[in-house]
């Protein structure tokens, strides 16, 4: 084949009678072929068939003999399925051999039957045309032969549903139509087999006369065909061989396609491999198969190989004479790399158009050739208006200044550069911007545009300027936290010491701030710091600072000062600000403060230290009087490094032992008797020998083990006291003090329940002491607690009465059983009017609700004689005894030997 017109029809002429004689034996083939094929088909129809047709029979026998022997319905249910498919197989022949039938009435019985659709028209046109050929005949004639017999077993079938239905049917009526089953059986079976067989020889039969005759035609055809083609190709063979050549060598796929058909007539090497298989296989295919998208005539498109890839292609087609049909010639040219590069380019427009961030690209001279949308939203600025124009003529460095030329410098030597900048908007107003630049360059590393990538960062800067607010200062207060604190301080201390001058620092503790928060709510607690912190601001100056370092605790600092004494005006007018009352809406409360004051250079070089000195002279001021100040010392700092040794010593005097319990007697204020004891303890240092509990049971409130020394001494103490009444000692009350961590503590009354079972003493011979700020503390839960230690048994002494808030509500809880009239009160009695007035009251308040009276401190007999007219029940004192060792009480109450009377520690009546 060749591209010319006149080589064209030339061939044309040539190949014509082969072609034709190719096309008559192709045609003659495939017509036999499907004759062949349609004929198989009906065959296999009718085998289907057959075998449909034998199942359902011997399947109906057997589910009718079953349905005889047990009446079962899922048996007769059986049997009338399979009898439905005999039935409508004899309606289908019944219908056809009467020559008068519906078409669609007849393939439906035969589907009805269970034979395959596409056999059934064969079927049909074998029983109407050929039900005379062999072995077709005989087996319709077998078939026919057991009609009368599939009729009785129907019959057989509604006798037996009668008769099971009303229930007439006995086991001889039964047996007797089993026995009739049986026989029609026998009677069927013999001839079902043979109706297969002779379906089965009909179909071998007629698969060999068809095989002989396809195979005759074809021999015939195609040595006549080739006897044509030896003479014809012989004589285009050589031309054929030149024109291969030059079509199999060509760069681009060809593919010589039939006009008329779109099918493949040829296809070169090309084609072949592009499509990934053999050059053969390509021929009869339709070309518009071949491609996944576009026209295979003319245009771009995709062609989709063997394997499902896709290659981008552009085709070209031209038309050429072949013989007396029109031969399309179709050039596909390989367009991948076109086509990616098309794609980057577009995709790179869209990922322009799209991003969230200002684009812009300026050539060599920094003027800008496009924009993309999102810089015109930031700016204001539409592409037209900036085209041109220098993108760096609107934007300057933060401070103003002009884009240097050192940047440009950088970015030509391969640099990139990414920084804050000014930008202006088309209004006039600037903005905070993040600018990247890149620069795109030529083949000799020339900028040739330059790419900058641009986003406001106002919101940016706005939340970090706010997260750098919230990491310096309390987000309660606003104050600065320490850490600021810190640093403020040590940049006061550098300029101080540039200037000669002086720094203060003031560490302010509020008195009682725990009390107000568990005596109202952390909300309220929260709403007082509020309110402090703006009285502490009110009395500084612009340039002083104040700190928030803890709950309760803030620090001040004072720069720019002449000495230290200076800070002392700001820190009197702070206590005096701090001392006035707070309106909280539904609350006015009274705190004070403790002020501690260091100052650089005398107490301190770093912040740190100063921070630390002016902690510890609060701690001294708090200590000696509260609502005061105090300067710090060298001193004071001793005491505080004694403070921690003695802490960390603390932790450790539980493990070791190192505590013990000296007992005071409580005695009746009458007889002199001793009725009772308190449990006091007592620390053993191994170095520094006692230490008083007013010196370590602050620590160990702060540190948090108070708790565990209020249980050792719940413990000790009723343990000492079921070894007093194992020596046959006068019974005794036990009375133990309960700090306000213990008694607010969940575990608390646990171990007053476990103290009891453990000991085995009484429970009303134990008796707790509580101060009121440990009921205070506990809040809506005291009555809960009061009523489970009245529940117990164990009775609550109020400690301390009159020097607290001292509200009579708490004389009504449950379990409060003793009053105790703090020392305070006591030792002005009976010459103080003020003492005389409380002490009288509190014995009445006492006695109209029903409490026991105890008085402290009693050291002289003016005080015992006043107390016992007044009418209070019990005291302890000097006057009676100090606390003692267990062994010492234990001589007390030994009776004596000679009087058989007790001792009395009251001393004797002067007349």
């Amino acid at each position: 084949m060749r591209s010319e017109t006149s080589h064209q029809q030339l061939l044309s002429r040539r190949l014509r009678p082969l072609a034709y004689a190719l096309v008559a034996v192709v045609g003659l083939i495939l017509t036999l072929t499907w004759a062949a094929m349609q004929t198989q088909v009906t065959l296999a129809g009718f085998l289907n068939g057959e075998s449909l047709w034998s199942k359902a029979q011997k399947q109906a026998v057997i589910d009718l003999d079953e349905y005889a022997a047990h009446g079962r319905p899922e048996d007769l249910a059986g049997f009338r399925r399979n009898y439905a498919v005999l039935l409508a197989d004899r309606q289908a022949r019944d219908a056809i051999a009467s020559g008068r039938f519906s078409h669609a009435a007849v393939e439906s019985d035969f589907a009805r039957g269970g034979v395959i659709p596409e056999a059934i028209p064969g079927m049909v046109f074998i029983f109407q045309y050929f039900s005379g050929m062999p072995y077709v005949r005989e087996a319709v004639a077998e078939w026919r032969s057991v009609d009368d017999s599939l009729v009785e077993l129907n019959d057989i079938a509604g006798r037996l549903e009668r008769g099971y239905a009303s229930g007439t049917l006995d086991p001889g009526a039964a047996a007797s139509e089993r026995m009739r089953i049986a026989a029609l059986n026998d009677y069927i079976e013999p001839r079902a087999k043979a109706f297969s067989l002779d379906i089965a020889n009909g179909a071998s039969w007629l698969g060999r006369v068809l095989f002989f005759l396809v195979l005759c035609v074809a021999a015939v055809a195609s040595l006549l065909w080739l006897r044509l083609a030896q003479h014809i190709l012989a004589g285009i063979r050589g031309t054929e061989e030149r024109y291969s050549l030059l079509f199999d060598s060509a760069a681009d796929a060809i593919f010589m396609v039939d006009q008329e058909t779109g099918r493949i007539l040829d296809a070169n090497d090309r084609a072949a491999v592009w499509l990934g298989c053999a050059r053969a296989e390509l021929t009869g295919v339709e070309l518009s198969s071949l491609f996944a998208a576009g026209s295979p005539e003319a245009g771009e498109g995709l062609l989709r190989g063997a394997d499902g890839t896709t290659r981008p292609v552009e085709t070209q087609s031209s038309l050429v004479a072949w013989g007396e049909r029109q031969v399309s010639q179709a050039i596909v040219r390989d367009i991948s790399d076109r086509v990616a590069m098309e794609q980057e380019r577009k995709i790179a427009a869209e990922a322009l158009a799209s991003i969230a961030e200002g684009v812009i690209i300026a050539d060599a001279e920094r003027r800008v050739t496009t924009a993309n949308a999102a810089h015109a939203k930031l700016t204001g600025f539409p592409a037209q208006a900036l085209r041109r124009t220098r993108f760096d003529a609107t934007r300057t460095l933060p401070d103003g200044r002009p884009l240097p030329q050192s940047l440009w410098d950088d970015i030509a030597a391969g640099d990139n550069w990414l920084g804050e900048v000014e930008s202006r908007r088309a209004d006039g107003s600037t903005y905070p911007e993040l600018m990247s630049i890149s620069t795109i360059r030529d083949r000799e590393g020339r900028p040739q545009h330059y790419v900058a990538v641009v986003s406001d960062i106002t919101a940016r800067k706005a939340d970090r300027q706010r997260l750098q607010h919230l990491a310096t200062h309390d987000p309660l207060t606003g104050l600065v936290t320490r850490s600021e604190f810190e640093r403020r301080c040590a940049e006061a201390i550098t300029r101080a010491a540039h200037e000669r001058g002086a720094v203060a620092v003031l560490f302010v503790d509020l008195d009682a701030f725990k009390v107000v928060n568990d005596s109202y709510s952390h909300a309220i607690g929260d709403a007082l710091l509020m309110r402090v912190a703006e009285r502490i601001r009110a009395q500084l100056a612009p340039h002083d600072v104040a700190g928030r370092i803890g709950g309760d605790e803030f620090t001040v600092l004072l720069a720019d000062l002449r000495s230290r004494e200076e800070a002392l005006l700001v820190a009197e007018a702070m206590l005096a600000a701090l001392a006035r009352p707070f309106d909280l809406g539904d609350y006015e409360l009274f705190v004070s403060a403790s002020i501690g004051i260091a100052g650089y250079p005398l107490d301190g070089n770093d912040a740190v230290t100063l921070i630390a000195n002016a902690d510890a002279a609060m701690y001294v001021a708090k200590t000696e009087e509260r609502n005061a100040l105090r300067f710090y010392t060298p001193k004071m700092h001793a005491d505080a490094r004694r403070r921690l040794k003695l802490a960390s010593e603390l932790r450790q005097a539980l493990a070791r032992n190192e505590f013990h319990l000296v007992y005071q007697p409580s005695v009746e204020m009458k007889s002199g008797r001793i009725v009772a004891v308190e449990a006091l303890i007592r620390w053993r240092h191994p170095e520094r020998g006692l230490i008083a509990p007013d010196e370590f049971i602050p620590i160990a409130e702060n540190l948090g083990l108070i708790r565990q020394i209020d249980q050792w001494v719940l413990e000790n103490a009723s343990r000492q006291l079921a070894a007093w009444d194992e020596a046959r000692l006068p019974a005794l009350r036990m009375a133990v003090n309960v700090s306000a961590g213990s008694f607010g503590h969940p575990d608390f009354l646990h171990g007053i329940g476990q103290a009891l079972r453990d000991s085995g003493i009484p429970p009303d011979r134990l008796l707790v002491e509580l101060t009121e700020s440990a009921i205070l503390r506990l809040g809506e839960d005291t009555h809960r607690a009061m009523q489970t230690l009245h529940n117990l048994g164990v009775a609550v002494a109020i400690d301390d009465f009159g020097t607290g808030y001292s509200s009579l509500a708490y004389l009504k809880l449950p379990a409060v059983a003793y009053l105790k009239i703090d020392r305070s009160f006591v030792t002005g009695l009976p010459t103080n009017p003020n003492d005389v007035a409380i002490t009288e009251a509190m014995v009445a308040i006492a006695r109209s609700l029903e409490l026991h009276t105890i008085a402290e401190g009693i050291e002289t007999e003016g005080q015992h004689d006043f107390l016992l007219r007044a009418g209070c029940q019990e005291g302890q004192g000097f006057l009676y005894s100090r606390p003692l060792p267990p062994d010492e009480i234990e001589r007390l109450l030994a009776p004596k030997t000679t009087r058989g009377k007790r001792l009395s520690l009251v001393p004797p009546r002067r007349a």
